[in-house]
């Protein structure tokens, strides 16, 4: 007894004891795996097996256990015991090898999938802390160009379109699907996201039909699974700026401009020296005023702050998710402190979503989802967005003019202009309240009583979005700008406007919408003697969409799909669309849209087999098909019912010797198009997929090809003695688009302490108008938009800056160099923009305009970046850029000086042309005020390429050691500090280049850093 309890000690003393642990990994085959995982069970020591399949691990833990993964394979845990040498062998993954991918309308094995599909892991779309979703696709999702055009907190949501722009009148937006029906992308959250796909081609799109010509993005949110609940929380703290603020001169530069344009145009000074010198030395700041109106009604920081808490578990029987969100965003729009409401820019959301499965029977399903969002804006009475928008005010006052506000409490207000900071902080506030509801029951019935593989499922959705607007106002009291004081020293002022002592209540008008959807799908899967595998499905689906104010919107239809893979090699594939819209005409409304694709897995090949273990994958895949457009316009809602004519109101006839005696008049209106159809694009595609090192590593690279016709348009080819009295409308547009998408993604486990990721993803898409019924004499002329692409920049031809040799003795333009019509000839001077005579005809004319550069929607996006891991911290950064993105540049008050003493003036005006820096590489002309109309015409002078690079995100995370956070209850922790937007590379320096604006005055893009916490709580 004794012995035998000496024995047990002394294994003790060695399951205690530090130790080395080695041994083989290897497949059912008896094939030696390479870099497999090994970790300790319970702590963050761990190694990899090296090219022999072997691993070396020391074990410090009592009763070790190790944990052997592997990409393609079952994980496998190994209880040590007193062992020292170990030999595993792992067992493929069958449900990996057969890995499912989201497609339309079901899920296939990712294997045999021959569509353009690109799906991308949830995690990756919280790159920055944006409320809108679509701010994170841009280079992260490949085929997709997005581009974020403002950073307003409420109006921040990304254009983006599925392989570029293919109608120049219809809409272009693609189809989002959340859990597969019709909805918002921009106010679901991240976290609420379990799958992430973007179907690009016909054979992923033609199922949509008439809804599909744009392509599909499709999102499933999170369902439970089966365990006991875990708990994970999320929060993340930023404090932002802008990207880039516009940058002004003050008021002695701007009235020393303002006399030197004087001058030069022979006029007394616009202000005396003396004045010129109070505003230099301060005498006196609110009479003579320098005020940089941007940093009045703008903060340097702001910040947001985001929330999530997601609970998810349950039983074979009823399983559960739960995702809670919060987002909220302080704008940089200042408000008074004084004032006892608020009136700054806040925006705030709260989201949730609630998916339930229950296993009613054993063959039948039952799913229930809800979720939803609140959101509320808080803002300055009136869109901050618009021309009449508070950054547009800030431009409008030079910085001379008058202070924000008197000492004694008088808001000074030029006539017919804003003061900025008042039209900011002391109109009152306005709210706007958005609310929706997104709910979806499905059922589905295991049918394998009948044949295995057969099952059938019916949806039923309910989607409610109301908002209301409720807004306190008034107009506070105004006074002219003070032009001195009295004797006691106080400044003499009159009141020009009595406003109101109160805030005033108004409740906008409620609106809103719903929208019902209704599915019903029969479907079959079954593997045939492990060789034939059958995929199939047909359905039937119709949708009611009711915004109140007009008919409701309705669609129909019939879709299926049939594909075949024969031996995990060969696959085929048939998808089609039958459905249509009450938007046409009856008897006209349904379309049948095919598509068809082929594929070959040639990895499967067995002359592959030698290399298997480095070529997991390699596919080739192509297809063609038809996907149709029924939004005519550029929202459901315009263009409705076109086949129909129309009768208009003409006002009224009066007559009589007082002219009291009227009737009204009728007249023909639009004239019906009683063929009318939707659009029809036939997509191509080729596609070839490689995975190497058991699909560590993959690239993808697709190339495409579309072919648009019956666009809807307005036909201006029609003569008036056709006798018309309104544009006629016809399918008739064609637009050709071509390009391609690539992506790479690198995974790979280095060492037992090392792992890196890496991702790069490129899109070019270039479109070309085919047909737009221009005149035949415009047609393949310098005038011409057809062979140009949609939203092609036209303006004339810059040659350079006038020069003296250009002017004969009297000042004028010499013999044979084209008259510029734009200005009184007799104001045009050296220094002023000199313009290409284009058809020859002696004067420079709208006549002479052609097309230049290229379009403001980019026609490349690409993204790149990467994360290391060593031990327990981690690091990653992601690059995201645009190419062949041109803007024009102009606005109100964008020449200096173009309205004598009004609005601001760039901080580069010193970079411009005069008698004494005659160059012709300066960014302005001559500044005046007699030529302003020449020098500010759209043109290749302002014609300036935004293209652009930004570090998207760089972030350094800290994963505490298991060890520590076990003992409170936590599985996993990890703190992580990130920047969002702080690099931005471009030749354009004056605001971002992505803005979508001309002279700047838009709410400027944002940059963050971050402080957040992942927390995991134990099961």
């Amino acid at each position: 007894m004794g012995n035998t309890m000496s024995i047990s000690a002394e294994s003790q003393d060695i399951l205690q004891s530090p130790r080395k642990v080695t041994g083989r990994v290897m497949d059912v085959t008896g094939e030696l795996l390479i870099g497999v995982n090994v970790m300790e069970v319970g702590t963050t020591n761990g190694t990899v097996t090296d090219i022999n399949g072997t691993y070396t691990i020391t074990v410090t833990s009592q009763n070790p256990e190790l944990r052997f993964t592997y990409v393609g394979f079952r994980d496998r845990d190994v209880r040590i015991g007193n062992q020292g040498i170990i030999d595993v062998t792992l067992e493929e993954d069958v449900e990996a090898l057969d890995e499912v991918v989201v497609v339309g309308f079901g899920t296939q094995k990712k294997a045999s999938v021959v569509g353009s599909i690109t799906n991308v892991e949830p995690g990756k779309l919280s790159l920055t802390p944006s409320r809108s979703l679509s701010n994170n696709l841009a280079g992260m999702v490949s085929g997709v160009i997005a581009v974020q055009r403002s950073g307003n907190p409420w109006f921040n949501n990304s254009d983006f379109w599925i392989r570029g722009i293919s109608t120049f009148t219809g809409n272009a937006n693609p189809m989002v699907l959340v859990d597969g029906i019709e909805r918002s992308i921009h106010d679901i959250d991240p976290e609420e996201i379990e799958s992430f796909s973007v179907l690009k081609d016909a054979a992923a799109s033609a199922v949509y039909g008439v809804r599909g010509a744009n392509g599909v993005i499709m999102i499933n949110t999170k369902r439970g699974k089966i365990g006991k609940p875990q708990v994970d929380v999320r929060f993340e703290r930023a404090y932002t700026s802008p990207i880039k603020l516009l940058d002004y001169v003050g008021s002695v530069k701007y009235l020393e401009l303002m006399n030197e344009m004087n001058a030069d145009n022979g006029q007394a000074p616009f202000v005396s020296e003396a004045t010129l010198q109070n505003y230099k030395y301060q005498t006196d700041p609110e009479l003579y005023p320098d005020v940089n109106w941007w940093e009045v009604v703008a903060k340097d920081q702001a910040d947001n702050t985001k929330a999530n808490i997601s609970i998810n578990g349950g039983s074979d029987i009823l399983r559960y998710s739960l995702v809670l969100g919060y987002y909220g965003e302080n704008g940089i729009i200042r408000r008074d402190p004084n004032q006892e409401w608020d009136s700054s820019l806040k925006v705030s959301r709260y989201n949730v979503r609630s998916n339930v499965d229950v296993n009613v029977t054993p063959t039948t399903l039952l799913r229930v989802n809800l979720g939803g969002f609140l959101q509320t804006k808080n803002a300055p009475p009136g869109n901050e967005e618009t021309d009449f928008g508070i950054f547009y005010q800030a431009m409008r006052i030079p910085p001379y003019v008058h202070p924000p506000i008197y000492a004694d409490g008088r808001i000074p207000r030029v006539f017919a202009k804003e003061n900025p900071w008042a039209w900011a902080t002391q109109r009152g506030f306005e709210k706007i309240n958005h609310s929706k509801i997104e709910a979806l029951t499905a059922i589905e019935q295991d049918l394998k009583f009948i044949t295995p593989g057969l099952k059938a499922k019916l949806s039923f959705a309910f989607d409610k979005f109301s908002g209301n607007t409720v807004t306190r106002a008034k107009t506070p009291d105004y006074y002219n700008p003070a032009s001195a004081r009295d004797a006691d020293g106080n400044i003499i002022t009159t009141i020009s406007h009595h406003g109101e002592q109160f805030l005033g209540h108004s409740r906008g008008a409620d609106w809103g919408d719903q929208s019902i959807y209704l599915e019903g799908m029969v479907s079959y899967n079954r593997i045939f003697n492990d060789v034939h595998d059958v995929n199939t499905m047909i359905l039937y689906n119709q949708k009611d969409y009711d915004r109140g104010d007009a008919l409701p919107y309705r669609n129909q239809g019939i879709a299926g799909r049939f594909s075949y893979t024969y031996d995990r090699r060969y696959v085929g594939e048939f998808n089609f669309g039958y459905n249509g819209s009450e938007n046409f005409a009856p008897g006209k409304r349904f379309g049948f849209f095919p598509a068809v694709a082929l594929g070959w897995i040639i990895s499967q090949e067995k002359f592959m087999q030698p290399v298997s273990n480095i070529v997991s994958n390699l596919k080739i895949r192509g297809s063609v098909g038809q996907a149709g457009n029924s939004i005519l316009g550029r929202n459901i809602w315009d263009k409705r019912f076109a086949y129909i004519s129309t009768i208009v109101d003409t006002g009224s006839y009066t007559w009589g010797t007082e002219n009291n005696i009227y009737r009204l008049g009728r007249a023909e209106g639009e004239i019906g198009v009683p063929n009318l159809t939707w659009e029809t694009v036939t997509k191509s595609n080729i596609g070839f997929e490689l995975g190497l090192w058991n699909n560590s590593v993959n690239y993808t690279i697709d190339v495409f090809k579309e072919k648009r016709e019956d666009i809807f348009m307005a036909r201006t080819n029609v003569p008036g003695s056709a006798g018309f009295n309104r544009v006629i409308w016809a399918n008739f547009g064609k637009v050709d688009n071509q390009g391609i998408d690539m992506s790479l993604n690198i995974n790979r486990q280095i060492n037992k302490d090392w792992f890196v990721s890496a991702i790069a993803n490129y899109t070019y898409a270039h479109n070309q108008v085919v047909e737009i019924d221009e005149p035949a004499s415009i047609v393949g002329t310098y005038r011409s938009q057809t062979g140009k692409p949609v939203g092609q920049l036209f303006g004339l031809i810059a040659e350079g800056l006038f020069t003296a040799d250009d002017f004969d003795e009297n000042g004028r333009l010499k013999e044979g160099i084209p008259v510029q019509n734009f200005s009184d000839v007799n104001n045009l001077r050296p220094g002023d923009i000199k313009y290409k005579d284009m058809n020859g005809d002696g004067a420079i004319t709208a006549l002479d305009r052609t097309a230049i550069g290229g379009t403001r929607i980019p026609e490349i996006i690409y993204g790149f970046g990467a994360n290391l891991k060593y031990k327990a911290v981690d690091f990653g950064f992601f690059f995201q850029g645009a190419g062949k993105t041109y803007q024009l540049l102009g606005g109100e008050n964008w020449l200096p000086g173009s309205v004598l003493g009004a609005g601001n003036i760039f901080s580069n005006v010193d970079d411009r042309w005069t008698p004494e820096n005659p160059s012709q590489d300066v960014f302005w002309p001559r500044l005046g005020n007699r030529a302003v109309a020449n020098n500010e015409q759209a043109s290749t002078w302002w014609l300036r390429n935004m293209s652009f690079l930004r570090l998207k995100n760089i972030e350094v995370g800290y994963n505490f050691p298991r060890t520590w956070v076990n003992k409170i209850g936590v599985r996993d922790c990890r703190l992580f500090v990130r920047g969002s937007n702080l690099l931005t590379f471009s030749k354009f320096k004056l605001w971002d280049p992505e803005l979508e604006t001309t002279d700047g005055l838009k709410y400027p893009q944002m940059k963050s850093v971050s402080v957040g916490l992942n927390i995991n709580f134990n099961n």
